[in-house]
């Protein structure tokens, strides 16, 4: 590996370092926006289920790599709070699915759209070809990532 390259590679860790600290401020700040006592790994559940529809609590804990007692806690949150509702799973009746509420649905969309405005506001400088390019090459890092 030639300095240079590790020089920037270097800098990607740094970059990517402050990106995730950002991130885990802003989750912080969008559970609150939800709601004043909402967790941030509530909220994960939260968005997840409204973004992908009704399922178990088994296949939260498949897709979030958290024990079952941490989610079970999460979920009972959010049905304290009127977010998500339980149901009978209607391929199995002693199973529950978890869904979203129009309460949660409407939390979520508020919080997003005002996420966005942020957004464009903090972004105003950049045109759309260079929050384009952005998007690309972000896209293009996380699905090499992921391979």
């Amino acid at each position: 590996m030639t300095s240079g390259k590790e020089q920037l590679l270097n800098q990607l860790e740094a970059e990517m370092a402050t990106l995730i600290r950002r991130i885990r401020r802003v989750i912080m700040e969008r559970a609150r926006e939800v709601h004043q006592d909402l967790q941030p790994a509530a909220y994960f559940i939260l968005a997840n289920v409204a973004e992908h529809g009704p399922k178990r609590s088994s296949a939260l804990v498949e897709e979030f790599g958290i024990d079952k007692g941490a989610i079970s806690r999460q979920v009972q949150q959010l049905v304290d709070l009127g977010f998500v509702e339980r149901t009978p799973d209607p391929a199995d009746g002693r199973a529950m699915m978890l869904g979203v509420t129009d309460e949660g649905r409407s939390r979520l969309t508020d919080t997003s759209l005002q996420r966005r405005k942020l957004l464009d506001e903090r972004l105003s400088g950049w045109s759309d070809d260079e929050l384009a390019a952005f998007v690309t090459a972000l896209g293009r890092y996380n699905r090499t990532l992921d391979a």
